[in-house]
């Protein structure tokens, strides 16, 4: 009797592997992780010598973040059909080259069209890689340590990518532009595509899952991530206001996720449950990804940036980076200690306290402060970003499981979507902030400057008598002067602004932390209150 194409193959218990070949595995995982992490982090570290290498500007330069971030919200959606469908092995020898293919073409990048369009070709392949990560970390282990030792490795791999793409990028770029840059990106998908061919999956059954309505929920779902990718993007860049494309981009993006929603509503076989989405315990969990997503923009749209403001150059920022990263490391480890699905709540719990208190510590930053004052808070918040992701997708992935396999594509489509939107989203709202409160700050320091106080008077003064050496004539050196208290105020702005996001930061994650501590007293009280069973007295 043939499979029928909606039935569920019988799931398949391979035998563990060797020691050897179990590490050979899950090193090829931690490339794979490497690869597509520290791929997007060239890009989002970069910007300014990618704009000053094509000849244009930091705005320009930004849609190229925007055209590698929509293929990465929106492709998960066919990935795991595509997968299931045509064979693991396919899907992960035809993702690998396509990978290579594209890292090979960004050498050749020449112009700014060209660069947009092989960012968003490599998104596109970078986007299975992901995928082929955790499987390869999962793929040596027992179903006992799959969760416990697997998920967090992998997270961790992933996780760490985008922030030692700022360890090494001042090293490779040097005073040769971003030509190194490319060549250690290919050079990586070169070393993944070996060991992909080299260590094969081992098969699992295929199922016909791929319907015609699928590609235009596809279509529809993906239009939406894409409009608000760009939108959170440009928005902060071009200012919200000042764009009134943005505007109707984001409006356009609302109304074709609403249309996909109704057509996945009336299908039998959706790509997307939205019922079970829409459960009062995943968009608990949903919101919970979101909200931390947008905490951790603290540290990937806070520190770097601000410190740029101050005029710290990228290479005086590794050591910082690399702390991040070995304290991600720590993270992963202590999840492996003690995650436990039990363990989920009082794991948020202490990372939302870790992050608040690292935010709260970065608050205090002066026009002073250089990256080894932060080392102590960002290594908090680092080491509770992996105390908070992994347990958070173990939850997810235990309550899709248990309502059945079909379920498991909607749960990773949350899950990436929450974390690629996510991150993007919040640095849109962070660096809005920002600017926000940067021209508040600078606009009640312009004022005071503005005066003709004996304070001002002699700051002027002072600047006017250091520069007697370069400037002979005394108006040029007053206005310069004039000139240097003005720019030193505009990076006094900045530095208010940001403490004002860390304090905000700080805020948000202890709110978030009473409301899970009032949640569990409710559990609880709840399970006290609960009426015994009567004790069973038959003999």
């Amino acid at each position: 009797m043939t499979e029928t194409a909606s039935s569920a193959p019988a799931p398949v218990v391979h035998p563990p592997l060797p020691v050897p070949q179990a590490l050979a595995y899950m090193g090829a995982a931690v490339m794979l992780a490497l690869s597509q992490g520290l791929g997007q982090g060239f890009v989002s570290t970069n910007i300014p010598q990618i704009a000053g290498d094509l000849g244009i500007t930091t705005a320009q330069a930004s849609w190229l973040m925007a055209a590698y971030m929509i293929p990465r919200a929106s492709l998960p959606l066919l990935l795991i059909k595509i997968r299931t469908q045509y064979g693991l092995r396919r899907f992960a020898e035809v993702g690998i080259i396509a990978y290579v293919a594209v890292a090979f073409a960004s050498v050749w990048i020449s112009d700014f069209r060209s660069a947009v369009v092989v960012q968003a070709l490599s998104g596109a392949a970078a986007a299975p890689l992901s995928t082929l990560a955790f499987m390869y970390m999962l793929e040596p282990l027992s179903q006992e340590w799959k969760m416990r030792l697997g998920l967090p490795a992998a997270m961790t791999a992933m996780m760490a990518g985008p922030t030692l793409a700022r360890v090494v990028s001042p090293a490779l770029i040097g005073d040769g532009g971003l030509t190194w840059v490319h060549l250690t990106a290919l050079g990586m998908a070169m070393v993944s595509l070996m060991l992909v061919f080299r260590l094969p999956l081992r098969p699992v059954p295929h199922m016909k899952v791929i319907q015609t309505l699928d590609f235009l929920s596809f279509l529809l779902i993906g239009f939406g991530f894409a409009g608000l990718t760009i939108g959170f993007v440009m928005g902060p860049i071009h200012y919200w206001t000042d764009a009134p494309w943005i505007g109707l981009l984001l409006a356009a993006s609302a109304a074709s996720l609403a249309v996909a929603v109704a057509v996945e509503l009336n299908r039998s076989a959706p790509l997307l449950d939205i019922r079970w989405l829409v459960s009062p315990a995943m968009l608990h969990l949903t919101a919970t990804l979101f909200l931390f997503r947008l905490i951790l923009s603290e540290q990937s749209a806070g520190a770097p940036r601000m410190f740029q403001s101050l005029g710290v150059a990228p290479s005086q920022m590794t050591g910082l980076f690399a702390i991040i990263v070995g304290a991600s490391l720590l993270g992963g480890l202590a999840c492996v200690a003690w995650m436990r699905p039990n363990r989920v709540p009082v794991l948020h719990l202490v990372a939302l306290l870790l992050i608040a208190l690292g935010a709260f510590m970065d608050a205090r930053a002066t026009m002073d402060t250089r990256p080894e004052q932060l080392i102590v808070s960002q290594a908090l918040i680092a080491f509770a970003g992996m105390l908070f992701l992994p347990p958070a997708m173990m939850a997810g992935l235990i309550s899709a499981l248990s309502r059945g396999p079909q379920y498991l594509l909607s749960f990773v489509i949350v899950f990436i979507s929450t974390q690629s939107l996510g991150g993007v989203l919040g640095s849109g709202l962070f660096t809005t902030f920002i600017n926000h409160r940067q021209a508040a700050h600078y606009a009640t320091l312009t004022e005071q400057l503005a005066t003709t106080d004996m304070p001002t008077a002699q700051a002027i003064a002072a600047r006017a008598a250091g520069l007697a050496a370069q400037i002979p004539e005394a108006a040029a050196r007053r206005v310069q002067a004039a000139a240097q208290i003005a720019q030193d105020a505009s990076a006094q702005a900045y530095v208010m602004a940001y403490n004002d996001a860390y304090l905000l930061t700080a805020l948000v994650a202890l709110a978030a932390a009473l409301a899970l501590l009032l949640h569990l007293l409710r559990d609880r009280l709840a399970l006290r209150m609960a009426p015994r069973p009567n004790p069973d007295t038959t003999p």
